[in-house]
């Protein structure tokens, strides 16, 4: 017999966020009730219709991948592996698989090709740190973190999962990179804590899953690509080339992004997070590209093609979250759905 969880608020549990469609009200309906393992799939063909990259149906997703971090206030643990959720949980993930895979099938299927399509940046790049860079003011930068907070507050997590699927040398390099990540044993170090202190700085609410609400789809989208991706054996492949990915395209990103705060002051705390991940990912990109991916594919080969899916993926994502925010901004509109 399971045993009862204590009752009342516990500390680190965010609350339930608001719906934002059919599928997420339905799913949290549910999770304010009792798990009774009852099929909860959406009438036929709302979840097989929605949107692969919407709102609704990443909320729902988000939802269900939250059970496997921190849960939610009020809500019953034993959700986690309930087989009515996880059900619809499948239906919802391969919509969005497929639409990913059908996105990505023009990108290279070779790992260290993908690699280098995304290190190849064009002399005059706009994307969304080049223009935090040289134009962004302190609002945009707010809501730039606000909106990242919703994985740098767990940052690294989702990555773990795949190291009990690696072996041998992809193992062992993911293991130190994932050291430092969590800041070399000291919990003041943590990446997380360091984006928690430079939200501080630009005055947020450093509490975690805070900007769930405000946050737009696509920004939601990107963290369920990594959940997705770590919670399934079969996508290792897909996960360690999104981790690559995030590595490779993080330091000159990071070195944009602390001249941003710079430029704005925002504070030391704000600066120093951005310009800890220009020394540590320059290191980090040499260890992921030679000895976690190199290694996972001299182990087994045959996951190339879903390394560079997993690389295309995150590149397709990231280009939406880009896009979208700054049509935002040039319009001179938030690019939250709810503004700071």
């Amino acid at each position: 017999m399971r045993q009862a969880e204590p009752t009342g608020v516990r500390p680190g549990e965010p609350v339930l966020p608001a719906g934002r469609g059919e599928l997420s009200d339905r799913v949290l309906c549910a999770l304010r009730g009792r798990p009774d393992g009852r099929s909860l799939l959406a009438p036929e063909g709302v979840a097989e219709g929605c949107d692969p990259y919407g709102e609704d149906l990443h909320l729902a997703l988000y939802v269900c991948y939250e059970l496997h971090y921190r849960g939610f206030r009020g809500v019953d643990a034993a959700w986690e592996w309930d087989p009515g959720l996880l059900g619809l949980r499948s239906v919802l993930e391969r919509r969005f698989l497929d639409a990913l895979r059908a996105d990505t099938g023009g990108r290279p299927r070779g790992a260290g090709e993908a690699l280098e399509r995304i290190l190849a940046e064009p002399a005059h790049a706009t994307g969304l740190s080049h223009f935090l860079r040289d134009e962004g003011e302190l609002w945009q930068l707010r809501e730039y973190a606000a909106q990242r907070s919703l994985y740098h507050l767990k940052e690294a997590d989702p990555h773990v999962w795949v190291v009990p699927r690696l072996r041998g040398r992809a193992k062992a390099a993911m293991v130190a990179v994932e050291f430092d990540e969590y800041g070399g044993g000291r919990a003041d170090r943590m990446h997380s804590r360091l984006f928690a202190d430079l939200m501080t700085d630009l005055a947020l609410d450093t509490t975690y899953g805070r900007y769930v609400d405000a946050a737009a789809g696509d920004m939601l989208a990107s963290v369920n690509l990594m959940s997705m991706f770590g919670l399934h054996r079969a996508l290792r492949g897909a996960l360690v080339g999104h981790f690559a990915a995030v590595e490779v395209t993080s330091s000159p990103a990071s070195r944009r992004l602390a001249e941003a705060m710079r430029r704005v002051d925002a504070g030391e705390a704000a600066v120093h997070f951005y310009a800890e991940h220009v020394e540590a990912d320059a290191v980090h990109e040499q260890v992921v590209r030679r000895d976690v991916v190199g290694g996972l594919l001299e182990d087994e080969p045959w996951l190339e093609a879903d390394v560079a899916f997993g690389i295309g993926a995150t590149d397709l994502l990231d280009a939406r979250i880009g896009d979208r925010t700054l049509t935002a901004w040039h319009a001179g509109h938030s690019s939250l759905r709810i503004p700071l």
